[in-house]
């Protein structure tokens, strides 16, 4: 073919393929391929384009990822069908796209994680935690002297404070502290109080006051060690010998704080009734523990997506007898799933949802998926999503992708969930893999 016209078919070809981009672009339709795609070593994926074009696609490591079902380092494809990717072990490969095998189009960093498999809860769990130190809810007033006053917050103390050490000995439980008050009081001495604001130490000089009303040595405080509550097993983790829960962090009822764990267990439950969730009202499930019930596992963690710990055998009740894939957050899609929670009892279903929107995350954070029950069963039993369905499992696709984690208070048959992902992170079974680079820019 003369030079001069393969030049122009060429110029025309591509006037023609970025007329289509700009077209798809402002339609929306403009497929977009990342910068890095991970892979669990064993589970598939595809990558739509959806362009009418040829592409010539090369791996620099095809016994890391092989293309098409083929263990060739490079071949021609037509971009307008699914390209297949099949991690055949762990690692790093660098896939390329050129078009019409000279223009580079792409070059993507695959990083295939070993396979990472959980088994999915649902089932209503009993959460007893106690709290890393003594929580302040409160101030009160002591009558001494014929005067009111607070000792605490005198000395600077303030609702929310986590206080660890007096007088250099570690708090452990809220007996302790009238006892080191009352010696304080009695000696005519102030105390070093050791607390925590914020994640951050602080101290304070505290004398206590002699209540002439309770005859006692007081604060002027009210403080509280412990926190219980009901929730649901997003996960159990065979391989690892862990668990998942809740979805969200653990807070003080009267202060809305976070709660420093100390220690905690979760316990087999029973759910006995519920009350339905109606518009400005979320509604709640109504547990109790079960007398004769097991101790599930500790508690070790509480963080913004969820409570972690160990956990030695999958609970009764599963839906799933063994444990499934996971999903990354980027895998998650709009449209039909499921999830798994009890109404009754501790029969742990399956209810219908709809995924209406998908947020791109690229680090952790909450509200990652807005979720709308369409299950007619469920709706008529609960409402919607009610308080201590938190925690509840997503499926889609036979993938374990989420958790159930708030409910909109105006419309509660929607709500949030949080990405797998996040909460396998926290539980320490998925380490980010993703780069430097990627999580600035996120």
């Amino acid at each position: 073919m003369n030079p001069n016209l393969r030049k122009r078919l060429l110029g025309l070809l591509l006037t023609f393929f970025f007329c289509f981009l700009g077209t798809s672009a402002a339609e929306g339709r403009l497929p977009e391929l990342p910068d890095e795609l991970r892979l669990f070593q064993g589970q598939g994926r595809e990558i739509h384009l959806a362009l009418p074009v040829q592409a010539s696609v090369s791996v620099d490591r095809p016994d890391v990822v092989m293309l098409n079902g083929q263990t060739a380092s490079s071949m021609t494809v037509s971009l307008g069908n699914p390209l297949q990717l099949s991690p055949l072990h762990s690692g790093e490969a660098k896939l390329r796209m050129k078009l019409f095998g000279q223009i580079p189009l792409k070059t993507v960093k695959v990083n295939v994680i070993p396979d990472l498999k959980v088994i999915p809860g649902g089932q209503t769990i009993g959460v007893k935690v106690k709290s890393a130190g003594i929580l302040v809810v409160g101030h009160h007033q002591v009558t001494e002297n014929n005067r009111k006053i607070s000792p605490g917050e005198t000395a600077g103390i303030q609702v929310g404070d986590l206080i660890t050490h007096m007088n250099g000995i570690q708090l452990k439980d809220v007996k302790d502290v009238a006892e080191i008050a009352g010696q304080a009081g009695k000696a005519n001495k102030p105390l070093k109080i050791t607390y925590k604001r914020n994640g951050k130490s602080f101290t304070t000089s505290l004398k206590p006051s002699f209540d002439e009303q309770d005859r006692a040595w007081r604060l002027g405080l009210y403080i509280r060690d412990s926190a219980a509550g009901v929730g649901t097993l997003t996960f159990y983790a065979p391989d690892q010998g862990v668990y998942g829960a809740l979805g969200h962090v653990i807070t003080d009822m009267n202060t809305q704080t976070p709660i420093v764990v100390g220690s905690g267990q979760i316990l087999q439950s029973s759910v006995t009734s519920i009350s339905k969730s109606e518009s400005g009202d979320p509604g709640e499930k109504r547990a109790h523990f079960i007398k004769e019930g097991k101790t599930l596992g500790n508690i070790e963690r509480d963080t913004h997506f969820g409570i972690f710990g160990k956990m030695e055998q999958n609970p009764d009740h599963s839906v799933y007898k063994s444990a499934v894939p996971v999903a990354f957050a980027d895998e998650v899609k709009e449209g039909p799933a499921e999830i798994l929670t009890v109404v009754e009892g501790q029969k742990v279903e399956r209810f219908k949802i709809e995924i209406v929107h998908v947020s791109k995350q690229s680090v952790p954070e909450t509200k990652g998926i807005v979720l709308r029950i369409t299950d007619p069963k469920l709706i008529e039993k609960t409402g919607g999503i009610v308080q201590g369905m938190s925690g509840s499992p997503i499926i889609q696709n036979g993938k374990l992708i989420g958790a159930v984690t708030h409910v909109f208070v105006n419309d509660p048959r929607s709500g949030y969930g949080c990405f797998i992902e996040w909460m396998l992170q926290d539980a320490g079974i998925l380490q980010n893999n993703r780069s430097s680079q990627n999580l600035k820019a996120g």
